[in-house]
């Protein structure tokens, strides 16, 4: 069923409900990081009510007064608990699902709000500036949820869990032969490069225009598929946010989640002309085989990519190109 919604004359994004049957749940994420869910889930619940906090979001007035209410740790991996509230008192346990904090985003317009009421469980579909389409599992659809306004343009930080990462295959090779490509490959390198990087309004004419001066210009050219950054959204309804992607890594760090050890990679998985790169902060296990990768590796990975949207004076994001290694 698709609805739209409006709230204190708020017109907001189109509204896809899902139903419990429809939805997935978290019994895979969670296996990302312990394979004693049964134990160790209702341990970390139970331990991080004494640290928890309410994560604002967009709504400041946030409180123990809410119908529901949302509880996180101030940590770069931590969980958030959704509880129901009755009079200031925690009613019910609702949902709770592990994230990774990021400071890596972008501006996007949030196009549609696909959500299970019951659980709160929000995948959101987002149009960046450069037109690109993302969809992310929202950390803060609690708090969020009656804010969100159509048309409106939002910093999103984005993080991931990843299920599986690993090198990219090196491998991977495409040999371009056909004349007329390697043409238009070696025309459109030239004249970028003859006007410092910058892509001229008459790019058509001149590689129209373009001729080669050596022979080896018109030679086969080599793609290496193992150094392209590439992102791929998941094709089931309400499952879009288990994505694929593969991508420069330009930092690591370690961290502790409950005990386990966890490397922080932040990976570029979209780098494209007069666009801000799309970064994402993945979390894996501190494994033999994650610990080996490094910094400026090409990597891909299965992830459960993850989005969290907070008022402007309050972000803790650094712009796309601040990204260091």
């Amino acid at each position: 069923m698709t609805i739209n919604y409006q709230y204190k004359n708020i017109q907001g994004p189109t509204k896809i409900t899902l139903t419990d049957e429809q939805s997935a749940g978290h019994a895979d994420h969670w296996r990302i990081l312990t394979e004693d869910m049964s134990h160790d889930v209702p341990e970390w619940l139970q331990k991080m009510i004494e640290h928890a906090a309410m994560p604002k979001g967009l709504n400041s007035n946030a409180s123990a007064q809410d119908n529901y209410l949302l509880l996180s740790e101030d940590q770069p991996c931590h969980i958030n608990q959704v509880l129901a509230m009755n009079n200031g008192k925690p009613e019910c346990f609702i949902n709770a699902y592990p994230c990774v904090d990021s400071p890596y985003g972008l501006h996007c317009k949030i196009e549609r709000i696909i959500v299970n009421d019951n659980s709160h469980d929000a995948v959101l579909r987002l149009h960046t500036a450069d037109g690109s389409i993302i969809y992310a599992f929202d950390q803060l659809y609690t708090t969020n949820r009656h804010l969100y306004q159509r048309d409106s343009s939002y910093f999103v930080n984005f993080s991931a869990w990843a299920h599986e990462i690993k090198p990219s295959e090196q491998n991977e090779v495409i040999m371009v032969e056909d004349q007329e490509s390697i043409r238009y490959h070696r025309a459109f390198n030239d004249i970028v490069a003859a006007n410092d990087g910058k892509i001229p309004d008459d790019l058509q004419e001149q590689i129209k225009e373009w001729k080669p001066e050596t022979k080896e210009q018109m030679a086969p050219v080599e793609i290496n598929l193992g150094h392209m950054c590439a992102y791929l959204f998941g094709d089931t309804l309400g499952q879009e946010d288990e994505a694929w992607c593969q991508g420069q890594v330009l930092g690591k760090q370690e961290t502790v989640f409950n005990g386990k050890s966890i490397i922080l990679f932040d990976v570029v998985v979209l780098r494209e002309q007069d666009a801000d790169p799309f970064v994402i902060r993945i979390g894996a296990l501190n494994t033999p085989e994650t610990a080996t990768i490094k910094v400026h590796d090409y990597v891909q990975a299965n992830v459960w990519l993850q989005a969290a949207i907070y008022k402007q004076n309050q972000k803790k994001a650094t712009q796309q190109s601040k990204a260091s290694s």
